[in-house]
């Protein structure tokens, strides 16, 4: 049930689908409702009517028939849902009334009309009685009630009766000498189940969610274009511009994302170009200090002088490496992950650095691996620097796959475990380059996993620092 919701939450094909079914299924069952009610008043109507009507002409034609005959006359007028019979006197109450009825159903039709006794052991299916299987009088009593005479304008003397749940009509209607002729009709209705309109109804169902899964499908499938595109272009890969067709809304949402890319790009490139400028422009200055710096004859100062040279000098470029880094299209490939971080591992490793790679399972992933290598590169100098030594591994879930670095060094307090990805900020305040570099190294690495739609979290160890580069699965 849980897979269930979540999926109906995450599809909105599956939402917009059933959506639709739901508002059929209600209003389909409110208007079966409605009209079935309507049936049924209508039917309830018109059997009574034409029962009255069919009453009046047999008490004319039996109060004209000589005597002897009209009890035949009578009988032969029933059919297989009406009985008419001849009583002496009018039934004293319904009870009495809808008890003989019942009788009177009891007997076969053919039995009836041929005038026979009723065999029930022979009696062949066909003329087999409305009646139930099993059925007593209780059930023509079952809500046995006298009504108004609403046929008047056919029987204007007649009694009228319900019963059997308003399954039964009946009807009294006095004859010139004192007897009564009496109708009685009984039909079980069907049940709705038993018509057309559950198939109807469920034909309508089946087009309905064909139609709306075509349609659906030509509303997501944009939709879908565009997450791949937003996707792609969040891992700074080059994206194609959308096909700006569909209906206004899809199109106008392309539109946006084109153009949304577009100034994307310009700012990207405008801003790169402006920070080469701006270091082309500082190296002629910076060569001009260090030629007057060779000239100082203070021996101390003009070794301060050069220091302070060399570091802007570093600045400068670790700047420009970071605009480079942001603006440069390394080409996207599925590589063997695992063999990647090892590598870099074990390029480390032969250097004298002390890194250690734990071995797990094979993962492939795609990505720009330059970016990748010199950001896990970055990561395990780190650790090796202020830790001591490194450890290395790769880990999965269901939504990410970290690249975890661990060492067990002082760490970072738990406040600055953002500001240290702001360049230039270094915790270590001698900004020495021995020390810990110009503090561009993690800016550009946490700008390298955002480019690939993950990032870099900090957190700490007892003892040491963990630094995992989580990307997604």
């Amino acid at each position: 049930m849980k897979r269930l919701l979540t999926f109906w939450r995450k599809s909105l094909s599956i939402q917009l689908l059933v959506s639709m079914l739901l508002a059929l299924f209600v209003s389909q069952f409110i208007g079966l409702g409605i009209s079935w009610d309507k049936f049924r008043t209508d039917l309830y109507t018109t059997v009574r009517t034409e029962l009255a009507s069919r009453a009046q002409a047999v008490a004319h034609l039996v109060e004209a028939v000589p005597a002897g005959f009209d009890d035949d006359i009578a009988r032969v007028n029933s059919t297989d849902f009406t009985r008419f019979w001849i009583s002496q006197e009018p039934a004293r109450s319904p009870e009495e009334w809808v008890t003989e009825a019942f009788h009177q159903f009891e007997i076969p039709l053919g039995a009836l009309l041929n005038g026979s006794a009723p065999d029930f052991a022979d009696t062949a299916p066909a003329y087999m009685t409305p009646l139930p299987a099993g059925a007593g009088p209780e059930l023509f009593a079952d809500g046995a009630i006298l009504t108004s005479t609403h046929v008047a304008r056919f029987a204007p003397s007649a009694t009228t009766l319900d019963f059997a749940n308003r399954e039964g009509a009946g009807l009294i209607m006095p004859l010139g000498d004192g007897r009564a002729l009496n109708v009685a009709y009984y039909k079980r209705l069907p049940s709705i189940w038993s018509t057309h309109l559950p198939f109807a109804l469920a034909l309508t169902a089946v087009l309905v969610a064909l139609i709306g899964a075509m349609t659906v499908r030509r509303i997501a499938r944009p939709l879908g274009r565009l997450t791949k595109a937003a996707e792609t272009l969040g891992r700074g890969e080059a994206v194609l511009p959308l096909r700006e067709s569909g209906p206004n809304d899809i199109r106008r949402t392309a539109e946006a994302f084109n153009l949304m890319q577009e100034r994307l790009h310009r700012f990207v490139t405008d801003r790169t170009r402006m920070l080469g400028a701006i270091g082309h422009d500082l190296r002629t200055p910076l060569t001009t200090l260090r030629l007057r710096a060779e000239l100082v004859e203070d021996a101390e100062l003009q070794e301060r002088m050069l220091a302070t040279i060399d570091e802007m000098q570093a600045m400068i470029e670790a700047t420009l490496a970071l605009a480079r880094q942001e603006s440069t299209l390394e080409e996207t490939r599925t590589i063997d992950l695992s063999a990647l971080v090892e590598s870099v591992c074990e390029d480390l490793a032969e250097i004298g650095q002390p890194v250690r790679f734990i071995a797990g399972e094979r993962i492939t992933y795609r990505c720009r691996p330059d970016g990748l290598r010199r950001t896990i590169r970055n990561l395990v100098e780190n650790a090796v620097r202020y830790g001591g030594h490194a450890e290395v591994r790769l880990q999965t879930n269901a939504t990410a796959i970290e690249i975890v670095v661990d060492d067990d060094g002082p760490g970072i307090p738990i406040d600055k475990t953002e500001e240290v990805f702001a360049p230039f900020f270094r915790l270590e305040g001698s900004r020495s380059r021995e020390t810990g570099g110009v503090g561009l190294g993690l800016s550009i690495s946490r700008a390298i996993a955002r480019q690939h739609g993950g990032d870099i979290i900090l957190s700490p160890r007892e003892p040491g620092l963990r630094a995992a580069i989580v990307l997604p699965a």
